[in-house]
């Protein structure tokens, strides 16, 4: 009994020096100045994690404390170099890349990314200076040669482009990529007949390039050859099904196939990808009038004088349109602003007259066909010929207004020069259509889909929002790209918890906070710090859900972060399942954790065990989008076709509507 009694006695005496300890060291360290709790290296790690999560504006942030607190160092200058070229600040990234090469002139990934800052610019002979630089340090690079090249056509020195790819044929002799660069160099020279042997050897070494497919397309629409050029821009659309111009150019050859159907579906597939993109709204309209859908035709005309005010062309034929839908006075006035920019547009001054005999205003009438009459009997007699007729189609620059019922293709049609990058590539690379959703994380903003804020319940965090002053905490699966003003903000949060910690006096009083803090380290892409936190909080109370939940999905970033710089994560990923599978021993109900642990399951490729547990979420709740998506990316890797189908179905009913583009996508390709 008394043996018992000192073990009791042992224990509250353990844990209350535990408590005193705790109490000790979060009071000294919450008045540490937040600037000076970070080397360089960390703040460096922290900037290259928020940039692999795309959080360009915050990454910067982290660097420039690193540039303020160590200007010698090259590093932080080129990373912060890449944020700006992803924010298009390609001037400022440039600077930065200079800035970076005056610190360590070796370093070959510079002058790559200062090249596509220059060409971005248009200075392509800048460019080519960066690129001689860097294969003096690296003569082997493929990447840099491929972009001298594009750069040499860019600048019209086909000699010394030829050249070049004649060294690429030598040294990467199945390098597909060079034969297609070769082709756009003949296609410039106008040597068809060479560009297309060029294009062939690409497609016998890559047949899964869908840019040189539509390169090859160009071609047999210059031809007009209709039927080649459809096959070819199918090949193409089925490997990049997202390229708006490909469908323009499609419904180009079919229309000229008398396939009015198939052009209509692809100005609309093309309008869909690219909302703005004139020569879809233009032609379409042509194609609604042809059918005789005037109605939704004058809406594709007002979409392009919108974009183009003083496209008389487009006017016209809205003007046309309005007389067939019986708005008389608004033809009038469309023909009468044409008439005024082409006074000898016979066409117009005759249908402005048909307009005025309909209102009954018969000398105006008269008055406009007298005046056709003589000038075409005065053209008659002096052998002046009006136009030779109308082509299928006209060049955009060509404002010939006795063309405007022809289809408009663009003045030269050239082919998409991709210059290799692995700082533009590696972002889209990630978001593949089949790319699962994240896991669901405590946060400091609501879920924002679209333009709706969708408010996922949790009875814990409302609990916890209640017991604490401050910020309000959600439930939400997206990362917020936070700009300066809200980066700024969380900073000023996460200060004002490290006083309020150092000043709470207690525990029990500090536990909350800690938690508080954890979720805004998140938010700046502080995972590290937020798991240091999270730590301190679960030595305390190990059972804490919450902090369970929060520390699995901040170990999971870090998982993904480092598996994306080519780090073994076998351990890390242990320690997520740990923290998860914790959390739910807490709350074994939890959609929002059974949905993680699936995630977490998928990321691994264990199709089957993510798809149950992803069952169990939707069990859990049957709203949750998320889950239905997730299983049914998950049954897609399994091929279950039906049953990922019916997932993604209910995932777009719900709300997630990029759902919808993935089940086009798959139907068509299992039709193909």
């Amino acid at each position: 009994m008394i043996n018992e009694k000192r073990i009791m006695q042992n224990r509250d005496s353990s844990r209350m020096m535990l408590r005193m300890v705790l109490s000790f060291i979060l009071f000294h360290l919450s008045f540490i100045p937040a600037g000076a709790q970070y080397n360089t290296d960390r703040l460096i790690t922290i900037g290259r994690s928020a940039l692999y999560y795309e959080d360009y504006v915050l990454s910067m942030q982290y660097f420039n404390q690193v540039i303020t607190q160590k200007p010698f160092l090259y590093e932080p200058w080129f990373l912060r170099g890449i944020a700006k070229y992803h924010l298009d600040d390609f001037v400022g990234a440039e600077h930065d890349c200079t800035e970076a090469i005056n610190r360590n002139p070796f370093v070959v990934g510079i002058y790559e990314l200062r090249g596509l800052c220059r060409i971005e610019q248009k200075k392509y002979d800048d460019a080519i200076a960066d690129y001689n630089h860097a294969l003096r340090l690296l003569p082997n690079n493929r990447s840099i040669w491929h972009n001298r090249v594009l750069c040499h056509i860019q600048n019209k020195e086909f000699d010394e482009a030829l050249l070049e790819l004649d060294t690429i044929h030598q040294r990467w002799k199945q390098y597909a990529p060079a034969y297609t660069m070769r082709a756009d160099v003949h296609m410039q020279q106008k040597d068809t007949a060479l560009a297309i042997t060029a294009l062939e050897k690409s497609l016998e070494l890559d047949p899964y390039d869908g840019k040189t497919w539509a390169m090859r397309s160009l071609i047999s629409l210059q031809r007009s050859q209709w039927a080649d050029a459809e096959q070819q821009l199918d090949k193409a659309i089925h490997l990049l099904p997202k390229n708006g111009g490909y469908y323009i150019n499609r419904a180009l050859a079919r229309y000229n196939q008398n396939n009015l159907r198939g052009a209509m579906a692809d100005y609309d597939m093309a309008l869909d990808l690219e909302p703005n993109n004139f020569l879809g709204h233009y032609n379409r309209g042509l194609l609604r009038t042809d059918v005789g859908d005037d109605n939704r035709a004058i809406l594709d005309f007002d979409f392009v004088l919108r974009l183009e005010p003083d496209n008389m062309l487009a006017l016209f034929n809205r003007g046309v349109l309005l007389e067939r839908t019986g708005d008389i006075k608004g033809a009038i006035e469309d023909y009468t602003k044409v008439i005024e920019e082409y006074p000898n547009f016979h066409t117009g001054i005759l249908y402005r007259a048909r307009c005025y005999r309909r209102l009954g205003q018969t000398q105006k009438a008269e008055l406009e066909e007298f005046r056709v009459y003589k000038e075409q009997l005065y053209q008659h007699l002096y052998g002046i010929q009006p136009g030779q007729g109308k082509r299928n189609q006209r060049k955009r620059s060509d404002l010939d207004p006795d063309k405007y019922a022809e289809l408009v293709v663009e003045d030269e049609q050239e082919p998409e020069r991709e210059y290799q990058s692995d700082y533009r590539g590696h972002v889209q690379n990630r978001k593949a259509d089949m790319e699962l959703l994240p896991m669901f994380a405590l946060s400091l903003q609501p879920q924002q889909d679209g333009v709706n804020r969708t408010l996922h319940y949790d009875a814990a965090v409302e609990q916890l929002n209640r017991q604490r002053q401050g910020r309000t905490i959600y439930v939400s699966n997206q990362h917020a790209q936070l700009d300066t003003r809200h980066s700024e903000s969380y900073f000023g949060y996460i200060d004002s918890l490290s006083t309020a910690i150092g000043q709470a006096g207690s525990l029990r009083r500090t536990m909350p906070l800690l938690l508080a803090r954890a979720v805004a380290y998140a938010a700046v892409q502080d995972n590290d710090a937020a798991i240091h936190d999270l730590t301190t909080y679960l030595a305390e109370d190990s059972t804490q859900m919450l902090a369970l939940w929060q520390r699995a999905v901040c170990r999971q970033r870090m998982v993904l972060f480092a598996a994306s710089e080519g780090k073994s994560t076998e351990l890390a990923q242990h320690g997520v399942a740990a923290d998860l599978q914790s959390a739910l021993r807490q709350n074994p109900h939890s959609g929002y954790l059974l949905y993680n642990m699936g995630c977490l399951l998928a990321w691994q490729q264990a199709y089957a065990s993510a798809d149950d547990y992803f069952s169990r979420a939707i069990e859990a709740d049957s709203q949750l989008a998320e889950a239905y998506y997730n299983r049914g990316i998950c049954r897609l890797h399994q091929e279950h076709m039906a049953e990922a189908t019916a997932d993604l179905s209910k995932a777009g009913e719900l709300g997630l509507y990029q759902a919808y583009s993935i089940i086009k996508k798959y139907r068509n390709n299992a039709a193909k």
